[in-house]
């Protein structure tokens, strides 16, 4: 019989799969598994037994410890909201139509909370339904007046009609408000209910929906202001809502003023604080008034009508009995916006002198050194003939010339110290010392010409050589009439002494890693530089101040009367002319002391043009606004701190505008306005000239915003150091292999010797130095590093530092053009060297 066996699967089509082990899981496993859990602690701490059993509980507590703080944090921002004296939730209603109106808008609101009109003082009115106060304000349609009251206010509601398109005011309201930071926004349509047939209304609404969340694209909702139950629910969100807040506005003290009287000692404002406490020992800032100094500050109580008080209840006296909560003490800052000069001589007494004058050198100054001085030249050892592959250590052996004259013999010219290091890689082209791939020569290498010694030079009249130089420069000025690649070049008068005219200006061997010295800058700073206040670490005194900020002063939510002090600079009738302010804001430390302000700048590009440096500006940063006339600088950072100034800012670009002003701490946002010119019509157009005349009278002094950025760390000594560059270009007349002479350039055979140190470079990357001078008319011999084309012009490059400008406060009617520079400030086109016409 024969034996049966198992039926069984062969070994292969069974598989051991291995284990899948928890501690090896993915990164996404891991994360997905603690998710909704607290942050697990950092990697590479291990857990005893211990807290592994407790983590769970660790979990849960920390989790309830940030949901507590969290949840006391909303309880402090709302509590200055809270009780019988809490402060108003201030409402701005910003009309973004023409047709709009503010008071009706804000009649419809207090109808659906049943409040009375008569009721309402100063635009504060009682909301007895949740308890708490509103205070509307309805600026006019002027972008400095919307831009003044979002600024102060908790919440800005905008009104769009249902009517009527957004105009280009309305636009440019928008684009500000959002740029300069605003709280929660809520909007409305006005005129809703005569829109006709009704079942049109759902459209208009969806169109006015989709314009504004293009700019702030939160928004969920317009509500209609025609409907008495979208004006309850927009009251609804006004009354319980938190306020977002403005971060730079929320690190310091602020109010919106609700009184300004003038006394026999100054004004007094009155406003309920707001942001952080109020310290009466720093500056406050009262719109366009300008900055003062707190004389002392007062309990302002308000009046109520007390059904159930008694006869004999003492009346609180609104002017005579105040009482007094604080006053300055020693500590008190001092409107002084320069450092005392007593401080700034003795500093000038151990100040280095510069080591030579402009007029006394006899080269140009390359980075920090002086090539080519006659000092220098005696000590620099003669060649040597030396047999051909002698090395350097063999040729150390040689004590003199050898006298045989064989042809296995070179001239070897030993090395030396100050040789040019010509690793430009981390500037950006050739015009700054930047060359791929190139290996660059010695600039004072002595090898063997290769024109014959005897070459005879013919050297031309200068009667004869004019016409040659017009025609050449005509051509160039056809080639590069749009070409923004080298817009620094510039071109001497051929009877212009370039050693005169260029003295302040010096070489570089990279604009990114040479050092710039800054003693040479001595005698040409602006005469009150070395007195600007300086910042050796800006984000550690920023933070100290801010912190400073955080500690004692009159609480938040206290209504004050705050009575100013008049320094001798500020009259009052000066003052009783400008428009009444309607805010207050508390200065921080040090922010009354002018610095070299830096700011950045992002030219819009729907302003066509591109924008010139030292052009007037008004600029606005957080509660200041300056007339600037700013200098422009590439951004980013540097390895020395150097950067290239920018005559021009195309739109779309972002570049660093620099100027003297108030220095402010943190990181607040800039708008940059500047005066619109009306269109220009049809000439002798009787009809379009009447039209034109009529609407600017109707608009006044528009200003029109151009740029927006932000606050950068100041900058005073050796932070940031401008510098402009200008090019100096030759054609080059003959070409032997790398033997070039050059023309065009230099006009006489002494700018030649004074500028030899430089290095010249070609537009197509080559580089080279200057071997001599040829005749006295400013041809010369160049060397460089390959051959190159005939139609490539030769260049190089020169560089001087420049100086920023003087600001001045912005008053309301008096925006003229002025100079407003600090003295000795120097116009930063004074000693460019005019275009020569043809």
């Amino acid at each position: 019989m024969v034996p049966t066996t198992d039926h069984h699967h062969r070994s292969t089509t069974k598989s051991s799969n291995k284990p899948f082990k928890t501690k090896h899981a993915t990164k996404s496993a891991l994360k997905e598994r603690s998710k909704g859990k607290v942050e697990k602690l950092e990697v590479g701490n291990r857990k005893t037994p211990h807290q592994q059993v407790m983590s769970k509980i660790d979990r849960r507590n920390h989790a309830k410890q940030l949901r507590q703080n969290k949840l006391g944090e909303r309880r402090e921002e709302g509590s200055v909201f809270t009780g019988r004296d809490g402060a108003p939730r201030i409402v701005a209603v910003v009309p973004l139509c023409s047709d709009v109106e503010s008071a009706t808008v804000v009649k419809h609101l207090n109808e659906s909370m049943d409040v009375d009109e008569a009721a309402m003082e100063g635009g504060r009115v009682e909301v007895p339904r949740f308890k708490t106060r509103v205070q509307y304000l309805t600026p006019a349609r002027e972008l400095f007046a919307v831009l003044d009251a979002c600024r102060v206010v908790d919440f800005v509601l905008f009104v769009l009609s249902a009517e009527e398109e957004v105009d280009e005011l309305g636009e440019q309201m928008l684009r500000t408000v959002e740029s300069q930071g605003v709280s929660t926004v809520l909007t409305g349509a006005y005129g809703l209910d005569k829109i006709e047939p009704t079942k049109r209304r759902p459209d208009v609404l969806k169109s006015l929906k989709s314009f504004i969340t293009h700019f702030f694209a939160m928004q969920e909702k317009v509500y209609d202001f025609s409907s008495r139950q979208d004006c309850s629910n927009v009251m609804r969100s006004l009354c319980t809502t938190t306020p977002r807040g403005i971060s730079w506005r929320e690190t310091r003290s602020w109010m919106t003023l609700d009184d300004v009287r003038w006394e026999e000692a100054g004004p007094v404002v009155t406003g309920t604080i707001r942001g952080k406490n109020l310290k009466v020992d720093r500056l406050v800032q009262v719109g366009d008034w300008g900055d003062f100094q707190i004389e002392r500050v007062t309990a302002a109580t308000i009046e109520r009508s007390n059904k159930r008080a008694k006869p004999n209840d003492m009346a609180v006296d609104a002017t005579g009995g105040e009482q007094e909560l604080e006053q300055p003490g020693e500590d008190q800052d001092n409107l002084a916006e320069l450092a005392p000069e007593e401080i700034v001589m003795d500093d000038a007494m151990s100040m280095p002198a510069p080591s030579m004058a402009a007029s006394e050198r006899k080269h140009v100054l390359l980075d920090d050194h002086q090539y080519f001085d006659e000092d220098e030249q005696e000590d620099i050892p003669m060649p040597k003939r030396l047999p051909r592959g002698t090395s350097k250590y063999q040729a150390a052996w040689y004590l003199g010339d050898m006298s045989d004259s064989g042809s296995d013999m070179t001239d070897v010219e030993p090395d030396r110290d100050g040789d040019f290091d010509m690793d430009g890689s981390a500037a950006l082209g050739p015009a700054d010392g930047h060359f791929e791939s190139m290996t660059m020569r010695d600039p004072t290498e002595a090898g063997a010409s290769e024109y014959p010694q005897s070459e005879f030079f013919p050297d031309k009249a200068p009667q004869d050589e004019a016409e040659q130089i017009a025609a050449y420069r005509k051509q160039r000025r056809e080639e590069a009439e749009d070409d923004l690649e080298f817009p620094d070049e510039i071109e001497l008068h051929p009877g212009m002494d370039a050693r005169e005219r260029l003295a302040r200006y010096r070489g570089l061997k990279s604009l990114r890693n040479s050092k710039w010295e800054t003693e040479e800058d001595r005698l040409h700073e602006p005469e009150d530089w070395s007195r600007l206040l300086e910042i050796s670490d800006y984000k550690s005194a920023k933070n100290r101040v801010l912190k400073e900020a955080l500690t004692g002063g009159i609480k938040a939510g206290t209504r004050v009367h705050i009575h100013l002090r008049l320094s001798a600079d500020q009259c009052k009738e000066q003052m009783q002319a400008l428009p009444t302010p309607t805010s207050l804001f508390s200065l921080l430390r040090h922010e009354h002391k002018l610095t070299s302000v830096n700011a950045s700048m992002s030219l819009s590009s729907e302003y066509g043009v591109p924008l010139k440096s030292k052009e007037e500006l008004i600029m606005q940063c957080g509660p200041r606004r300056l007339v600037i006339n700013p200098i422009f600088s590439q951004a980013g950072n540097t390895p020395n701190n150097v950067h290239k100034f920018d005559r021009y800012l195309h739109p779309g670009m972002t570049a660093v505008a620099s100027f003297i002003g108030p220095v402010i701490w943190g990181s607040v946002p800039c708008l940059y306005f500047m005066r619109r010119e009306p269109s220009q019509g049809p000439a002798n157009d009787p009809v379009e000239d009447l039209g034109q005349s009529t609407k600017t009278s109707q608009a006044g002094d528009r200003l029109g915003l151009i740029a927006t950025g932000t606050f950068l760390p100041p900058s005073t000594t050796e932070n940031r150091i401008i510098t402009k560059r200008i090019i100096l270009t030759g054609h080059p007349y003959k070409i032997h292999k790398k033997l070039v002479t050059v023309r065009y350039m230099f006009f006489s055979d002494a700018d030649v010797e004074y500028f030899s140190a430089l290095q010249l470079w070609t537009r197509r990357g080559r580089s080279g130095f200057v071997k001599e001078p040829l005749g006295t008319h400013g041809y010369f011999k160049a060397t460089f590093d390959g051959k190159i084309n005939p139609l490539d012009s030769v260049a190089v490059s020169l560089y001087k530092r420049v100086w920023p400008r003087k600001a001045r406060a912005f008053v309301p009617g008096q925006f003229v053009s002025s100079e407003g520079k600090m003295g000795g400030v120097e116009e930063v086109g004074d000693e460019v060297p005019m275009l020569v016409e043809a």
